[in-house]
Parts: structure tokens; C-alpha cells; sequence
């Protein structure tokens, strides 16, 4: 299980200190796949990263016993003067033991399938190949929670019937967090609905209530 307790977070712009979301309460339970909805700007992303731990928050406490993957799909904290395989080492070093780890670098290097490059300085790859590494690496590990930020954009279409493959597997025993412009995807996959706006979270036990009310608010902002 995963609680937030009053979680804030904001930013300094020129008009003064803006809220992405005040004073959030949410509880997500064990193996519960959430699709988390909102405007660009919303705070989608931020709360993924507030959640695993990649940033804090203003105060408030995000409260769990559960292990939790880093945003799957989001390329980065790789070092760019290291190759794609000594990065993925390094990981494996961390959060697996000497046995596995041969293991998982070649489940990482089989998935993401990026030919000779995995021997090459990560700042040669394409943000395409960074976000496929960053992909198998994820899921090189067993979670009991898969944060998804847009993974399903990353790769050709044999790569994303791959990685569907794969995250159906992971779902039958771990839950996600999923950030997608793609609402189909949400609907299919997603056990609730999470829309953030007006600073807080909305939750609704019915994916397809939850993508309307998102849809609603959208076409409100724009007139």
C-alpha cells in the first residue's frame, strides 16, 4: 500500500508561487493500478517522481513498505560518458546480487534491442534509445509498484507489443501508476482513475467516469 498525507508541492514563477497540489490525500492499495489523469502542467509527472522518491515535497509524507520502480519510460540518471552496459551494471549492482546480475544485463540488452549501442557512451543515444534502456532496466526488477510515465510511447510497434507483453505479466502481481495521453490504454489496464485538478486529487472507482470528468475539465480550460 501507498498513502500520501498531505502532500504539497510548488514552484516559484514571476506572477508568484504556483500549486500543482495542496494538502493531497490518497491511499492506493496492494497491486491497485491507478491511472493518473490531468491538463499539461497538472502535476502528473512531479507526483510519480514524489511518490518513488526522485523528489519531495513541499511537507507532507508519502507513507509505504512496498518497493517501487523509478518513472518507466523517463530517460535519465544515466551517466552519458558511460556506456549503455556499464550503466546498466552499475543498477544491477544495487539492487540485485552478483548471481543475478549477468542475468539481468542480458534481459536488459535482449529488450531493449539497441544493436551495438548498448557498448557505446550513453550520450550518443537518441532519447528514443535512452527511454528503451530505461525501460528494460525497470523491468529487469521485480516491484511491487511500476511507476508508467508515458511508456507505451517509447519504440517501434514490434518494441511496444514487446513491453505490453511483459507489463501484463508484471500486473498480474505488482500494481502501476500510469501517466498516458493514450485513454484507451488507461480504460483497458487501469483498476481506478486519479484526475488531478484544482490542486487536488479526484478519485473515481470507475476508469471511465474518471476519463470523462479529465475530458470535461479540459474542454472547460480551453474556452
Amino acid at each position: 500500500m501507498i498513502e500520501l498525507r498531505n502532500v504539497t508541492k510548488s514552484f516559484m514563477t514571476k506572477k508568484g508561487r504556483h500549486y500543482l497540489f495542496k494538502d493531497l490525500n490518497l491511499t492506493i492499495g496492494d497491486k491497485q493500478s491507478v491511472g493518473l489523469l490531468g491538463r499539461n502542467g497538472a502535476g502528473k509527472s512531479t507526483l510519480l517522481r514524489i511518490i518513488c522518491g526522485l523528489d519531495e515535497p513541499d511537507y507532507g509524507d508519502v507513507i509505504t513498505n512496498s518497493t517501487i520502480s523509478w518513472p518507466v519510460g523517463v530517460a535519465g540518471g544515466f551517466q552519458g560518458s558511460l556506456t549503455g552496459r556499464q550503466n546498466v551494471r552499475f543498477v544491477c549492482r544495487l539492487y540485485s546480487s552478483g548471481d543475478y546480475i549477468d542475468e539481468k544485463i542480458r534481459f536488459v540488452e535482449e529488450f531493449a534491442d539497441i544493436g551495438k549501442y548498448f557498448d557505446m557512451p550513453v550520450k550518443s543515444y537518441s532519447s528514443g534509445m535512452k527511454a528503451r534502456l530505461t525501460f528494460g532496466l525497470s523491468l529487469a526488477f521485480d516491484f511491487d509498484y511500476y511507476m508508467l510515465d508515458e511508456a507505451g510511447a517509447v519504440g517501434d510497434a514490434a518494441f511496444r507489443k514487446r513491453s505490453e507483453a511483459i507489463l501484463a505479466a508484471r500486473r498480474a502481481q505488482a500494481g502501476f501508476l500510469v501517466v498516458s495521453h493514450n485513454l484507451g490504454d488507461i480504460e483497458r489496464n487501469c483498476d481506478i482513475g486519479i484526475v488531478l485538478m484544482d490542486q487536488t486529487a479526484h478519485v473515481f472507482d470507475d476508469t471511465k467516469e474518471a476519463i470523462e470528468v479529465y475530458k470535461e475539465h479540459v474542454h472547460k480550460a480551453k474556452k
